[in-house]
């Protein structure tokens, strides 16, 4: 998932810098909230290797 968060980043940064700033805002959004998920499943994630074992 970090990946896609990287290839949307770069397509903000090559759209935005070509002049298309719809697409590059939209890019932007894209790669905002794939990163919050990210995030949100890697805290997730700590939460369950480093807390109580069920």
């Amino acid at each position: 998932m970090l990946y896609y968060v990287i290839v949307f980043f770069a397509l903000s940064i090559i759209s935005g810098f070509l002049g298309f700033s719809s697409l590059s805002g939209t890019f932007a959004q894209i790669s905002k909230v794939l990163a919050v998920i990210f995030l949100g499943l890697l805290i997730l994630s700590l939460i369950g290797h480093f807390g109580p074992g069920f």
